[in-house]
């Protein structure tokens, strides 16, 4: 036994092996024996953990101290992210859907798209939206427009919502100013300039790909309910007459533009007033949390919404948000062991020694470490942490060094599972039960995935 467990603990294949009995035995728990999402995860991460050889002291920390623990840590790494962003979004999301804005926004939209090309416009709006937003936020602030449509068009709240996801999935994993690929390019000394150009140039025939192409077919076979709160609120709406197109857009879209200059400020201003200014403001618990406030009273107050209909709005807004927080926070903790463990580092070392092209190379190891511990930013800093000196000792142009930084992207977002955080909050947001969620959102990120790779070797190729 003693001799198994050292096997399992410290080779390659006895991790792979340790990790894939752990999302074995979470699935059956989930799916065949209905156990709540939350207690699951916590349940198999702790089983993991403590047959992976991660101490009990590691684990759980002492009745002194537990702030270091594993378990704490492993909840705290992403609730500290979004706790704010998904209770103020939500909110703003909220008084959009009883204000009548997401339904004005919508009717803008169809005008555009027409009422059969709903499900483009979610796309395109998930596209160009999520380049200056990171890809929770835009799922939090745009969700109102997918519960409208699907109420609206009377279909699948996946045919709406895939899309979207798509949509600010691609840009959050090859356009700067997202961390996964700015890290990477400063791995590899490229321009991001180059990095835009690459990025677009594999990112939008993946998007329609998967969004378009994909999230279309499967959308229409998966039916999926809009949320009962969120029917309600998109029927009833408020009494009052619709806002006008410029209000909805600046409720919207002030938090992105806050966060953009932020960014943009960063990068080009120097050291004074103006830039510390912008980096408070595009904060994006600031950033939302004026447009909250903004939104309150441009599409509430001023408008004749009384401050009992405001409260009530936001309060009954704010009530499945603690379901969503315990059950992403478990998830993120259960990626937590995973990497705890060392499977993720056994998984890059045993690819790196692969004797791959070196493209190919670098989506494989991309690639091994998103499946095995969940978070694409992570699998991008270690592949390119890995491939580093590789590079350097190589003649590689800027065009090149773009080429493979999206490679690695795309080998980043594969696979989208129960170990990584984003997976449960589509799961919970957009209503999807976990077997709905691996048949949707999962195959779109693989399949954005295959074809960002594919279209970025040929490039290559081409460059050579």
């Amino acid at each position: 036994m003693a001799t198994f467990l050292e096997w399992l603990r410290h080779d390659t294949l006895g991790l792979l092996l340790l990790a894939a009995a752990g999302i074995a035995l979470l699935l059956t728990l989930i799916i065949k024996s209905k156990i709540e999402p939350f207690i699951a995860l916590v349940a198999t991460g702790v089983l993991v953990a403590l047959v992976g050889g991660v101490s009990l002291t590691d684990l759980v920390g002492t009745p002194v101290k537990a702030s270091d623990a594993l378990i704490e840590k492993g909840f705290a790494g992403i609730l500290g992210h979004i706790t704010l962003i998904i209770g103020l979004g939500t909110v703003l999301g909220a008084i959009l859907e009883h204000s009548g804005g997401a339904q004005v926004l919508l009717d803008r939209l169809i005008k555009v798209f027409g009422e059969k090309g709903t499900p483009v416009a979610m796309g395109v709006t998930g596209f160009l939206l999520g380049i200056p937003v990171f890809f929770d936020i835009g799922i939090f602030v745009l969700a109102p427009l997918v519960y409208v449509a699907a109420v609206r068009g009377g279909r699948s709240l996946a045919l709406y919502a895939l899309p979207l996801l798509a949509g600010l999935s691609v840009t959050h994993a090859f356009l700067p100013p997202h961390p996964g690929p700015v890290a990477a390019a400063g791995f590899f000394g490229v321009s991001l300039g180059w990095i835009i150009v690459m990025g677009l140039a594999c990112g939008i025939p993946a998007w329609f790909a998967s969004g378009i192409m994909w999230g279309r077919w499967i959308g229409a076979r998966v039916h999926v309910e809009v949320p009962g709160e969120h029917v309600r609120n998109t029927k009833e709406g408020s009494q009052l007459q619709a806002p006008g197109i410029g209000s909805v857009s600046l409720a919207i879209g002030l938090p992105m533009v806050l966060i953009l200059c932020a960014t943009l400020g960063n990068v080009l201003l120097p050291e004074g007033w103006l830039k510390d200014l912008l980096i408070f403001t595009g904060n994006p618990a600031i950033a939302l949390t004026i447009a909250v406030l903004l939104a309150m009273w441009i599409l509430g107050t001023r408008r004749g919404m009384t401050r009992a209909e405001l409260s009530k709005v936001t309060g009954e807004s704010l009530r499945p948000v603690g379901m969503i927080l315990l059950v992403v926070g478990a998830g993120a903790f259960f990626g937590a062991v995973l990497a705890a463990t060392g499977v993720g580092q056994a998984v890059a070392g045993s690819l790196s020694q692969a004797g791959l092209p070196l493209i190919l190379s670098a989506y494989v190891i991309s690639c091994g470490m998103r499946i095995a511990q969940g978070s694409a930013t992570v699998a991008i800093v270690t592949t390119s942490g890995i491939l580093a000196p590789t590079m350097a000792s190589g003649d590689f142009s800027q065009p090149q060094l773009a080429l493979i930084v999206i490679a690695i992207s795309s080998g980043s977002i594969i696979a989208s599972h129960v170990n990584d955080g984003g997976f449960w909050i589509i799961a919970k947001y957009f209503n999807m039960s976990v077997k709905d969620t691996l048949k949707t959102w999962t195959v779109l990120e693989t399949v954005l995935s295959v074809v960002g790779f594919a279209v970025a070797a040929t490039l290559f190729a081409i460059v050579s």
